[in-house]
């Protein structure tokens, strides 16, 4: 460069700023000086670096010695940092070596000729090592190992260099340097003519991008289609030109003009909308989708047009979501990936097979990128588990690093992960520019001074303008030379974003008129800079490189490398996506067995339908149903396809971007994998189906139905896939295919006959794939079959009928036979013939051809990463003035791209300038005190269980700002959610108080939940959103106009006056992602919340702009009064100062820190420094400072548990005594009025169900496309029928042909179906996500709701259906009865469906399942309805019950017979039977009788045969089908009650998804009864049962034993007299022991447990029972901190014979004297030395068997001889495990069992037998982990005598004669636990008795019930 590092002005020299000699020193460590394009590469001797003090002349910007800059700064300030000890980039360009040792290869060299990287340092004097040492070379998986030691956070990047440690590790990473170079280096590029090919280094000049339309739009409606025509004369009379015109384009990219050399890395900044993706796209050659796109973009000097053309793998745009196949393997997506990508034999090293370069780039790649350890896992999506987010973005990089390509663009991929990943994330992206030597542009919105230190340039984009292009370490000095102040703490990022905000900049004292503050003047600005003319000169300077490379690239090209689209032939890339294709099937085994399975079951059931047919007249018609849903069933199973096309596109489309494949080859690939997949699912249904329903049996015959179901099905994926191919999205395609499977069904030639079409529609069954099928399947079955007639096809019969006088109605019959030619039929009847057959699958087979050819042509012209901008829709009347008069002027005031509307400059005026502080101040205030203590929460997991929260304590009170932090996975959600009472799913202890009191049933509606997922209606305007959660979350008793004016209030708070009309809509149709967040706001508060508010990540996903905005809004309401908790991951440190008090989390869920952060967090870092932290430097953020202390992000973290640091700290003791103190003063206070209000909505029933059903129709409305489709979708088939029926005749044909009509009427259910189920479940989701939680309305209103509105809609649309059906058809010339019938059944069958559709979808999970069961129902419903098999041809199994079950029965029974009532039959000539009749007679009198009794008509034809008709009247034809003219109202009425029934079943079904399954469980649990007599005896009627209750075994209500074991349960005998009575009760005491018998120990009555307690925690908690009086302390091996109670007894200062301590041998060694020694082990830890005891061994567990149990119990015996134990005894033993012992034991009965006792689970049997043999019981759990804590008859007692309900339970085991072991660690909860001794607390009979009552029985156990 002509201009040198050091001449331009540093960030240093400016007040505020962070240190800028080691900010960037990642770079400087790694890059090449930045001194001119043709500096030759420094030598070895230049590289040699220094060590210990001399260090500091290797930092800075240093030529020959410190720079000013830098001269006044300390060694530990200019020091660089130990490439492994402090970075996450491998690359060392300088490594340190001694003199002797050999110089580094010159592979290692960077890879481009003379181009240079900039920002690095070169020390032209080479000096000694400080201290000389001995070197080996070490192995490769050590020399990986510094990889997995890199910190995940860079606020300490400073520190020296040591000597020895550093210089082995920067060995190392020379080495992994050296790996690297096998990829990357000299070598292979000397080798490689695609490296001596490349185009590296990126020019841009004068760039504009120009897009269509406004930015804003109006909410389209339902009225649109009608309002179109006068509001286009409107328009045409008002502004003709713009109206007839074309849309306006506006600007989304401005005169861009730049360069990204090779190495260098472009962060680009600015807010969403701005027109970042639109500059990375372009920038990556993706242009499709924009209007214009003007100047001039190079690489390497080539343009983009030869480049798009011939080089599209050189170019790689990466999108901000990671698409891969959730079931591929990591390993697999790579293998895959660098197969596609492996070069030729001239581009690989000599001798490199395409295995060993596969093999090799993949071990280095995934060391490299940290993932290794996830190869073999699946790369998961949100249904298949996978890898972690921040593996993803990993496997996504490494992905890109494969395609080698010399341009990366990566847009805003950090989004959702957390910093220490985010940063680990582009660390990556930074090694692997600088090892490939490319170009790499990413996009960020929130960096960190860690993350903007790795990049060597920055843009800056606001409006589409640029702001700024330059270096990184000038930008802030840029700004502020503008005016604009950096307030300390501010990272850079967040500096340069804030200079567009008019809210979040800082302007300098006298500037204010001097500012930039539009886009336009920013961007002059910057063109007149300095900066601007360096960026034309760096330009100049790489052209001129770029014309040298050019040269060279001539000059190694060969035919090879002329386009390098490609690297694999397209036979090759087929291979390759073939095998990809089968492991992605493999990898998801369970949904192909599914699939497989379900294919299985529906062929048994088609098969039980047709089941052994007759191979005489009898089965002809329904031989060709079973053929015709054979071909038809396997034909639409490829339906399936359509959806999967569409999910996996994304994916191609990136593939395709990377130049991996040609789609063409994917789409071959498909089909290969098909060949098999769909040879195995038709085998499976044709086996079944085929011989079951007594089809053709030879050989022949059944392997070529065989292949001509499996070619039709291929040719059907086919057909699915080209129309997904062609089709923009899934909506358009299922319209289509709506109609596609109409043709395919009625032109097959079964439903009406190829003679009876109309010409208009005939030509349909030539293009028809489906009707070959069906002819070829015919002939096949038919051709060698020799039909014998039988009645009644036989005619005619009776006692004179002979068969030379008879014959066959079967049509290709013959006079005087009663045989028929199967070939004959098929003839007659289909035109079909077995000639026809090899042809028929030939045509198949060109069709399935052409399709795959169509699929290929498709899925080549679709176009990745299309552009455009984003829109907000306003309802109309609704808009803000400018936009509405700029939407009709066709102007362009909104931002360039941005939908945030209310911070344009042109939008400003608008704001009504009301004040946001005060409207602050009429914002409702909380007052109470939300307090959670001792919450744990535990799911299982595996075999296990897992727990995800441990201990956690605090407290949010009104007026402060709280922060939930932790690295993820540390628990964040998962306490909010629990705090929020929101979880589901496995068990939750603790505490949960308002004001000291358990939470009111109100409490889910009294808090404000704003989720991190941002679920509304789409359809409704930020202002209606509002107003919703405002009505009904308000109370009832505030009037409505109240409720309107409070949310206007909002609304000017959050500054969303101007898109208060906006809908909320969807990312890029609708608000942008911070609009959204402040609607999830501002919908809770307008509901008041009473008690608090909780967001979960209100920042993610946010540019730092919109963060700051939103933290903004919070501070404001905190400030108010409001109380709020928060998660927040990767704050700022500008977001974090914000906050008052912050709650820490580390993995495990433990808490770290809860406290208050101070100013500037002073108190939050002092409390990690005071407890050996490293100091935070004053630049540092505190968040990063504090998430890297405790090791969060980091898998190899060594240091100490930051948990038990925080447990053993004052702090913790002081924050709990303070919520102790806060629950007590709190609970005295009487401002009981709004927390007690105990309904569990704020208003009625009547009112949600009005409020919820207008916002649906008011949905319905806005969503024309739903409803045109729905609307398009009857009139098309309606159509459609009627043309293909049209003026259907009266032939027998024509009878059928009017089946076959209404039948094709039934058959609109299904797209229909498909249609509203994602409507319902969208409802569903928006209720359940956020809406049931909040308590806004109930499950009825919602699901009355979702009905309701679909009625109206389905009636409109049906009654078109019957205008455009009936009148053409089958209502020609009936009456205007029979019509009205008719319309009356058909808007039965609208209400149907639709009951039908949700009914399907409230009890299925998402949309796909949904659709999957749709088919399988209406299978169900259509096959039994006597159509596709006559009622007289069902199996009796099926005629018995389904015919008379299935609702389609009645509904055909009214539509069929209605439309035939009174017909009379005239038959055509080929439906005659023709016959002779016996000489003398003629053909009346030899036929009346048969005729009087069989029906039809007999006439004597021309040629003097006789001619029978099988029908004289539709109602003869009809009775054939069962079916009865005289039934229709009765039909009418049963088909009525199924469409209640339907939806009765919405409702049912829709209560047990959202939580009535539950509800159902506990209500038939007998432990309701028992809690309701409970209560009763307490005199209340209310009962809340536990989810947790269960039922009673069976077998109590079977046996005798069984009833009296019930009779005891619900009547329990009186306490025991000895401890239960007062007097006896009013005597026990802390200091109490029992006598162990046959023993001379005694048992202090009151135990301590510390079950898995860890160590710090276990140590205080002892320490604080034994000071409070507690002398019993109760642990085991299986805990794991024996030591730890031993070393709290030692510390208490109190006696060792003082305490009783009782443990446990967990499991048996092997033998006796294995066993004992692991005793004595225990022993030595709990009391060291030979004269070391415990007072009491058990053995924990009788479940390892007897043998196991003897021997535990010998070796007991033999401890207690001994004298290491002073008593033995047993846990969780039953009767017989005690009785067995008598066998074996030496000492019985034992001394103790110890058991899980509580009222709950009371185990009487076990506890009388333990009493009548004079062994001590102990009782864990007897606070049943505060699962009972809430129990109405506990709480009850408790507030009787004014005792928590701990206490009650700790003093009913005493009472009872146990010996309790409460456990806690908590002090407050440890004292209250012991403080149960007190004069005048004594549980009375009536208390006990109550308590007694609630036993459960086995049943009520938590942990374990013994067995008897």
């Amino acid at each position: 460069m002509a201009e040198s590092a050091s001449q331009r002005p540093r960030i240093a020299d400016s007040p505020g700023a962070w240190p800028s000699v080691s900010a960037n020193s990642f770079r400087q460590d790694y890059l090449q000086p930045d001194n001119g394009l043709n500096t030759p590469r420094p030598t070895d001797a230049d590289n040699t670096a220094i060590a210990g003090e001399d260090i500091a002349a290797n930092s800075g910007a240093l030529e020959n010695g410190p720079s000013p800059a830098a001269s006044h700064l300390s060694a530990e300030q200019t020091a660089v940092p130990s490439p492994a000890d402090s970075q996450k980039d491998p690359i060392v360009e300088h490594p340190q070596a001694t003199a002797s040792e050999e110089s580094l290869p010159a592979e290692i060299v960077a890879e481009t000729g003379q181009f240079q990287p900039i920002k690095s340092v070169k020390s032209k004097e080479q000096r000694p090592l400080a201290v000389s040492r001995k070197s080996s070379r070490p192995t490769e998986d050590q020399l990986f190992k510094s990889l997995s030691r890199r910190k995940t956070n860079a606020s300490g990047r400073q520190g020296s260099v040591t000597t020895t440690g550093s210089v082995d590790e920067d060995d190392q990473q020379a080495e992994i340097r050296r790996l690297m170079s096998r990829m990357f280096g000299q070598d292979r590029q000397a080798n490689s003519e695609d490296e001596k090919t490349r185009h590296v280094g990126v020019v841009f000049k004068n760039l504009t991008v120009k897009g269509m339309g406004l930015g804003a739009a109006l909410q389209p409606t339902l009225s649109d289609p009608f309002l179109a025509l006068p509001r286009l004369l409107k328009g045409l009379v008002s502004n003709p030109k713009q109206t007839a015109g074309k849309p306006p384009i506006r600007t989304l990219l401005n005169n861009f003009t730049g360069c990204i050399k090779p190495g260098e890395m472009l962060l680009v900044l600015g807010a969403p909308g701005s027109g970042c993706s639109t500059f990375l796209k372009v920038l990556a050659n993706q242009r499709y989708g924009y209007e214009s796109i003007e100047g001039d973009v190079t690489y390497g000097g080539t343009d983009a047009g030869k480049m798009g053309k011939d080089y599209r793998g050189e170019i790689l745009y990466n999108p901000e979501d990671d698409l891969h196949y959730a079931t591929l393997s990591v390993k697999n997506t790579l293998s895959f990936a660098l197969k596609t990508r492996t070069p030729g034999k001239a581009s690989r090293n000599e001798g490199e097979s395409r295995k060993d370069y596969v093999k090799e780039f993949l071990r280095v790649v995934a060391k490299l990128f940290w993932i290794e350890h996830t190869m073999n896992t699946k790369v998961g999506n949100e249904f298949v588990r996978g890898v972690s987010g921040g593996e993803k973005k990993r496997v996504s990089i490494a992905e890109a690093m494969i395609t080698k390509a010399s341009t990366q663009c990566w847009d805003n991929s950090t989004r959702g992960l957390d910093a220490s990943t985010a940063l680990e994330y582009v660390e990556a992206l930074r090694s692997l520019t600088n090892m490939a030597h490319i170009s790499t542009s990413v996009a960020l919105y929130q960096a960190g001074e860690s993350l903007y230190n790795l990049f060597d340039k920055v843009v800056l984009i606001d409006e589409g303008k640029c702001l700024y292009f330059g270096p990184t370490e000038e930008a802030a000095a840029y700004f502020e030379g503008l005016g604009f102040t950096r307030p300390a703490r501010w990272t850079t990022a967040d500096f340069l974003t804030s200079v567009t905000d008019k809210h979040e900049r800082k302007v300098k004292d006298g500037f204010e008129d001097r500012i930039p503050r539009s886009a336009e003047q920013f961007e002059e600005a910057y063109i007149k800079s300095q900066i601007h003319e360096a960026n034309l000169r760096d330009i100049e300077e790489l052209e001129r490189h770029n014309e040298e490379q050019r040269l060279a690239r001539q000059a190694a090209s060969t035919k090879a490398t002329k386009q390098k689209n490609y690297t694999l032939s397209f036979y090759k890339q087929v291979t390759a996506c073939t095998h990809r294709q089968f492991l992605v099937m493999f990898g998801d085994r369970i949904s192909l067995g599914g699939k497989w399975g379900g294919i299985f079951f529906q062929a048994l059931m088609v098969g039980s339908l047709f089941y052994n047919m007759p191979s005489t007249s009898a089965g002809v018609f329904t031989r060709g149903g079973v053929m015709f849903f054979m071909l038809l069933f396997n034909a639409l199973l490829a339906l399936a396809e359509l959806t999967s096309a569409f999910d996996s596109r994304p994916i191609l489309l990136k593939h395709k971007s990377f130049s991996f494949y040609r789609p063409a080859a994917y789409a071959i690939a498909q089909t290969f994998v098909d060949v098999p997949l769909v040879l195995i699912q038709v085998f499976i249904f044709d086996v079944v189906v085929y011989f079951m329903s007594n089809l053709a049996r030879t050989a022949s015959q059944f392997f070529i139905s065989l292949l001509i179901l499996w070619v039709i099905t291929m040719t059907m994926y086919s057909f699915f896939r080209s129309l997904g191919a062609w089709c923009k999205s899934l909506d358009v395609a299922t319209r289509l295919t709506g109609v596609a499977i109409q043709v395919l069904i009625v032109y097959t030639g079964y439903l009406i006959p190829p003679i009876k079409m109309h010409p208009w529609f005939k030509w349909l069954i030539w293009i028809n794939p489906v009707q070959y099928g069906f002819e070829a399947l015919m002939s096949n079955e038919f051709s060698n079959l020799d039909i014998e007639c039988t009645p009644p096809y036989l005619v005619p019969v009776g006692p004179n009928a002979s068969p030379q006088y008879q014959s066959c109605l079967i049509q290709g019959s013959q006079p005087g036979q009663t045989i028929v030619n199967g070939g004959d039929y098929i003839f007659t009847a289909f035109t079909y013939t077995r000639s026809h057959l090899w042809r028929n699958i030939g045509i198949i087979a060109a069709f399935w051809l052409f399709f795959v050819f169509l699929t290929m042509i498709g899925m080549e012209l679709q176009k990745p990463n299309a552009g455009g901008g984003a829109v907000t829709i306003f309802k109309r009347g609704q808009a803000p003035k400018s936009v509405q008069k700029a939407m009709e002027k066709g102007s362009t005031p909104l931002d360039e791209e941005k939908a945030a509307v209310n911070e344009n400059v042109n939008l400003e005026e608008e704001t009504s300038g009301s004040d946001t502080d005060n409207g602050v101040k009429g914002v409702a205030k909380n007052e109470a005190i939300f307090t959670y203590t001792d919450v744990n929460y535990t799911i299982p997991y595996g075999k296990g269980e897992r727990k995800l929260l441990d201990n956690v304590q605090g407290f949010v009170r009104p007026g402060k700002l709280t922060a939930l932090m932790g690295a993820s996975g540390a628990g964040k959600t998962t306490l909010l959610n629990t705090l929020a009472q929101r979880i589901n799913f496995g068990v939750v202890t603790g505490d949960f108080l308002v004001d000291g009191r358990p939470l009111p049933k109100s409490f889910q509606r009294a808090t404000g939940f704003a989720e991190q997922m941002d679920v509304h209606e789409p359809t409704a305007t930020v202002r209606e959103a509002l107003r919703f959660s405002a009505l009904l979350r308000q109370p009832k008793e505030v009037p409505v106009e109240e409720k309107y004016e409070y949310c206007e209030r909002i609304i000017d708070l959050l500054e969303m006056r101007t898109i208060a009309g906006a809908t909320i809509g969807e990312i890029g149709q609708g608000l942008n992602q911070e609009q959204r967040k402040r609607v999830t706001i501002g919908v809770e508060l307008a509901s008041k919340p009473e008690l608090l508010m909780f967001l979960d990540e209100p920042t993610s996903g946010l540019d730092s702009g919109a963060a700051f905005n939103i933290v903004r809004f919070l501070r404001k309401l905190a400030d108010a009064g409001q109380a709020i908790l928060c998660t927040i991951h990767q704050p700022s440190s500008v977001l974090f100062e914000h906050f008052d008090e912050l709650l820490l989390l580390k993995s495990g869920g433990r808490v770290v820190y809860h406290g208050s952060l101070g100013k500037d967090s002073r108190q939050l870092i002092g409390y990690f420094e005071r407890n050996g932290a490293k100091k935070c430097p004053p630049s540092t953020n505190p968040a990063e400072y504090m998430l890297e202390a405790i090791g969060a992000g980091d898998p190899n973290y060594k240091g100490k548990d930051w948990g038990d640091v925080w447990a053993s700290s004052p702090e913790y003791s002081e924050r709990t005594k303070e919520i102790q103190n806060m629950i007590a003063g709190r609970r005295q206070m009487s401002n009981k009025g709004k927390t007690d209000d105990d309904r569990e909505y704020a208003m009625p029933l009547g009112s949600q169900i009005y409020s919820v059903v207008h916002r649906s129709f008011v949905s319905y409305w806005r969503t024309p496309d739903y409803m045109i489709g729905k609307f398009m979708l009857h009139i098309v088939t309606g159509l459609f029928n009627t043309f293909t029926f049209y003026h259907v005749g009266s032939s027998s044909i024509d009878m059928q042909s009017r089946l076959f009509s209404t039948f094709m009427t039934l058959t609109i259910s299904p797209p229909l179906i498909q249609q509203l189920q994602p409507k319902f479940l969208q409802f569903r989701q928006i209720y359940e996500s956020r809406e049931k939680n909040s308590k806004i309305y109930s499950w009825v209103a919602f699901t009355t709701g979702a009905i309701l509105v679909e009625l109206p809609y389905s009636i409109i649309a049906g009654s078109i259906y019957f205008n455009c059906w009936w009148w053409g058809a089958n209502g020609r010339g009936r009456s205007g009865f029979q019509s009205g019938y008719t319309w009356m059944l058909l808007m039965l069958f609208e209400m149907f469906y639709v009951g039908f559709g949700q009914a399907i979808a409230s009890f299925s999970p998402n949309e796909l399942l949904a659709s999957l069961l749709v088919p399988i129902f209406f299978l169900f419903v259509v096959a039994f309805c006597g159509v596709v098999v006559p009622y007289p041809a069902l199996p009796h199994f099926w005629q018995s019950w389904m015919y008379w079950l299935t609702p389609f029965h009645y509904l055909l029974e009214g539509l069929l017979a209605v439309a035939v009532h009174g017909i009379e039959v005239i038959c055509e000539d080929s439906e005659l039977a023709k016959f002779s009749p016996p000489p003398g007679q003629t053909c009346e009198s030899y036929t009346q009788d048969f005729v009087r009794q069989a029906g039809g008509y007999v006439q004597t034809g021309s040629d003097g045969l006789c001619e029978f008709c099988q029908y004289a009247t539709g109602d003869e034809f009809a009775a054939g089908f069962n079916i009865f003219y005289s039934h229709i109202w009765s039909d009418y009425g049963i088909f009525a009650a199924y469409c209640l029934f339907n939806f009765a079943a919405v409702f049912f079904f829709s209560w047990l998804y959202l939580g009535g399954a539950r509800k159902i469980r506990r209500a038939f649990s007998p432990a309701a009864r028992k809690q309701k007599k409970a209560s009763k005896a307490q005199g209340t009627e209310k009962v809340h049962l536990h989810p947790h209750h269960q039922l009673l075994p069976a077998e109590y209500q079977t046996t005798p034993e069984g009833k009296a074991a019930a009779e005891e349960y619900y009547n329990p005998p009186p306490p025991e007299p000895d401890m239960s009575s007062a007097a006896a009760a009013t005597k026990l005491a802390l200091t109490d022991l029992l006598p162990l018998p046959n023993s001379s120990i005694k048992i202090p009555r009151l135990g301590f447990g510390v079950y898995q307690s860890s160590t710090s925690t276990c140590i205080n908690s002892c320490l604080t029972a034994l000071k409070l009086g507690y002398r019993h302390i109760d642990t085991a091996q299986y805990y794991r901190n024996e030591a730890e109670v031993g070393e709290a007894v030692r510390k208490s200062g109190l006696k060792r014979e003082d305490v009783f301590i009782t443990t446990k041998i967990l499991a048996a060694a092997g033998s006796v004297e294995k066993s004992y020694q692991r005793c004595v082990e225990s022993c030595e830890k709990i009391d060291p030395g030979e004269k070391g005891y415990v007072d009491l061994f058990l053995i924990h567990s009788p479940n390892a068997g007897k043998e196991k149990r003897k021997e535990m119990w010998l070796a007991l015996e033999k401890l207690l001889e001994e004298g290491k134990t002073k008593s033995i005894g047993v846990s969780n033993y039953g009767v017989g495990h005690i009785e067995e012992m008598k066998s074996y034991a030496k000492i019985w009965p034992p001394h103790v069992n110890q058991i899980e006792l509580h009222p709950w689970c009371q185990q009487k049997t076990i506890t009388s037998y333990c009493a009548s043999n004079s062994i001590i019981i102990e009782a864990y759990s007897p606070l049943v982990r505060a699962q009972k804590s809430h129990d109405p008859t506990l709480v009850s007692i408790a507030e009787k005598h004014n005792k928590s309900p701990a206490q009650i339970l700790v003093r009913y085991c005493l009472q009872k004669g146990w010996v309790p072991l409460p456990k806690s660690d908590t002090p407050s909860r440890i004292e209250e636990n012991a403080d149960v001794f007190g004069e005048g607390f004594v549980l009375g009979g009536e208390d006990m008795r109550a308590l007694d009552g609630l036993d459960m029985g086995e049943s009520g156990a938590i942990v374990q019930a013994v067995v008897n």
